[in-house]
């Protein structure tokens, strides 16, 4: 509840580089998995196996005051960016790399997905930084779908990769994590269609055209305020990786110009939201599109995590039950299987 020390800031900054690396036998699990399997399948996957790795956290599960608390959270936060580059790499049939201890978090996420035998990825300072942004970002924002899953399951006395595992399955619904996909669905369409989007947002303003993915916001009736952060961000990177002539981000750059001027947008207050930019911004760095929802993925575990803990916390701890009422006939009279035509 309270901003570390700096002592505090530098342990659980060390555990996190501590548990960067993952199990042989963990990774030969994830090697294991078709070369075409969903990252997100694979990511549920293996967070479910981790107990199995860690059976002492497993078994203590709601004991929150024991100090192993910080190293399960630390696990969960740093390996998840293994795993998760993992089967990047699993996917495309190559070698897998190792977490560089001497790199940040996000600078070894990047090498992990990204470097080569033969070359070294190196991340720009500016490419971090907002990679870094777009996971603070996501770290926490209301009961939605996969944190109350999180909640749901945690409230069983669930361990806490078991819950991380449930929130990852419910992330992976199309109405909850894939927002940002669908930005780069639209804007693939857009230029499939030959058009520069001027055609686009004018069928749009008509009602006739397809929805307007990005922009407005079903909580933020006025701007979303993490758009507003991400985006000097985003820009900054842009630049530092020389992107001059990418026919989708030219497109969304003219969506983007036109929302933010033309009064059909703002009296709708139908600006870019925080899925706009960061799906432009895992564009931008190499990141495909079936690994957007699990950047998200990364991005929430901190907040994943402070909700299990909450939930694990609570003395008079009862199991989440939902009532349910039924509303269907009374009563209904048996057919016998002969009679059932």
């Amino acid at each position: 509840g309270e901003l570390p020390t700096a002592a505090q800031r530098a342990h659980f900054s060390g555990l996190l580089t501590e548990n960067a690396p993952i199990r042989e036998g963990l990774v030969r699990f994830i090697q294991g998995f078709p070369r075409d399997s969903h990252p997100m399948a694979l990511l549920s996957s293996t967070f479910n196996a981790l107990g199995a790795y860690y059976p002492q956290l497993v078994e203590n599960s709601l004991n929150i005051d024991d100090p192993q608390f910080d190293g399960a959270a630390a696990i969960a936060i740093s390996k998840v960016r293994t795993i998760a580059a993992h089967s990047y790499r699993v996917g495309r049939g190559l070698k897998l790399n190792y977490p560089n201890p001497d790199l940040g978090y996000c600078e070894n996420f990047l090498h992990l997905m990204f470097s080569e035998p033969y070359r070294d990825y190196v991340a720009k300072p500016e490419v971090a930084s907002a990679l870094n942004l777009f996971l603070l970002l996501h770290a926490d924002h209301e009961q939605n779908c996969s944190t109350s899953t999180v909640r749901m399951v945690a409230s069983s006395g669930a361990n806490l990769f078991a819950s991380i595992s449930s929130g990852v399955n419910a992330l992976w619904g199309p109405l909850h994590g894939g927002a940002n996909m669908a930005v780069i669905d639209m804007l693939e369409r857009i230029h499939a269609d030959g058009d520069d989007g001027t055609r686009f947002i004018e069928e749009a303003k008509t009602g006739q055209g397809h929805r307007l993915m990005g922009f407005g916001h079903r909580v933020y009736k006025n701007f979303d305020p993490r758009a507003q952060i991400i985006k000097k961000s985003f820009h900054k990177a842009l630049g530092s990786l020389g992107i001059k002539d990418d026919p989708l981000l030219n497109i969304a750059m003219k969506l983007e110009e036109v929302a933010l001027s033309d009064d059909y947008f703002i009296s709708r207050k139908l600006y870019p939201n925080v899925d706009f930019y960061s799906g432009l911004l895992m564009r931008a760095i190499g990141i495909p599109v079936n690994m957007f929802t699990v950047m998200f993925a990364i991005g929430r575990m901190p907040g994943w995590i402070a909700h299990w803990r909450e939930v694990a916390s609570n003395p008079k701890l009862k199991i989440h039950r939902p009532r349910q009422i039924y509303t269907g006939p009374v009563k209904r009279e048996f057919v016998p299987t002969a009679d059932r035509g």
